[in-house]
């Protein structure tokens, strides 16, 4: 069964009374050439967890490369879909859940035990940063996170300080992996396609974080405070989200060689990490 066909898609539509539900994001990917870069970037020693199977294209190829996949899928209709185009593999296991609601940590230890394992998906595009942002704040044990996604959401997340692109989902990206776009998929790869393009992004999960702080919670409070007003400067942010008269602010980003009129995306991951712990130290001597 080809289930890169637009054909077979449609007679799996027909077979099962199947629709898509724009709601739930659901494109399916049409490229084999697309599903192996997908599956050679997630670099599977042998296994994966999969998020949004649809009807198994991808599933597929990963049951192939891998011993075990587990695929989570959402959308209680696909479940029988599932079972019949993935019958001939006996090595996945299908949950029907929703991804953000799972004890992700529990459901590794209990089909990998302490191994890391791979993630791999076709995410729907309205739901990737809360998706992404779980797989990384919970820290499991993963070796990489390979997704399809919006191709400006790739790119946002493997961008550079000082660029448009740059923001609040960058930092948290880049301090937890380092993120590259694998390869731009357009949107005639999908059926039925979507309004906008894609990209395979990989997110290799680091060893340790990026930079060092004293305090992570305070870490990221300063980085969703620094974009909260993208035009305002990072001394005007900073002040409306923490209790400092603005002037105890200025000197404070001074002291640790910060202009106080740059605007937040202009920071490298170590700038954000010497004001959150400088924020730290001055909080606890309050």
């Amino acid at each position: 069964m080809d289930l890169t066909s637009p054909r077979t898609i449609r007679s799996i539509q027909e077979k099962f009374g199947f629709t898509f539900k724009k709601g739930l994001g659901q494109n399916f990917l049409t490229s084999q050439n697309v599903l192996e870069e997908i599956v050679d970037s997630a670099e599977i020693d042998s296994g994966v967890i999969e998020v949004g199977p649809g009807f198994g294209v991808l599933t597929s190829e990963l049951a192939k490369n891998s011993d075990k996949v587990v695929t989570i899928e959402i959308d209680e209709r696909l479940i029988d879909v599932l079972e019949y185009t993935l019958a001939d593999y006996d090595n996945v296991k299908i949950v029907n859940a929703d991804i953000l609601k799972l004890d992700l940590h529990k459901l590794i230890q209990e089909e990998f035990g302490n191994e890391k394992v791979s993630i791999a998906a076709n995410l729907p595009y309205y739901i990737t940063t809360p998706i992404i942002t779980k797989l990384l704040e919970e820290k499991l044990p993963l070796k990489n996170i390979v997704v399809m996604v919006q191709k400006e959401v790739a790119l946002r997340m493997a961008a550079k300080p000082s660029s448009k692109d740059y923001g609040a989902i960058t930092v948290l990206c880049q301090y937890y992996t380092e993120p590259s776009v694998v390869t731009n998929v357009p949107a005639s790869l999908f059926v039925p396609p979507p309004k906008v393009d894609s990209a395979v992004l990989r997110l290799k999960i680091r060893e340790n974080p990026a930079v060092h702080v004293t305090d992570e919670k305070m870490f990221f409070r300063v980085v969703k405070a620094a974009f909260s007003q993208r035009r305002k400067t990072l001394l005007n942010c900073l002040c409306s989200n923490f209790s400092f008269p603005k002037e105890e602010m200025s000197t404070l980003l001074e002291g640790i060689g910060i202009t106080p009129s740059r605007r937040g995306e202009t920071l490298s991951l170590q700038e954000f990490a010497d004001i959150s712990d400088a924020i730290t130290q001055k909080t606890k001597q309050r």
